[in-house]
């Protein structure tokens, strides 16, 4: 079975840059604090149904 040579410098080798949005959600402090609570209290849901 023969490997195909890719040229270099193809777009396949370059990562997807982030848009402007995907970057503010990675560095929003509001949007953090936002998210930690929303994930802790899926996560306190879990263990109160676990526990009855």
């Amino acid at each position: 079975m023969a490997v195909k040579n890719k040229e270099p410098y193809q777009q396949a080798y370059y990562p997807p840059v982030p848009t402007g949005l995907t970057k503010y959600m990675r560095t929003s402090i509001i949007w953090q604090f936002y998210r930690f609570w929303v994930i802790n209290l899926k996560i306190l849901k879990l263990l109160i149904k676990s526990h009855n």
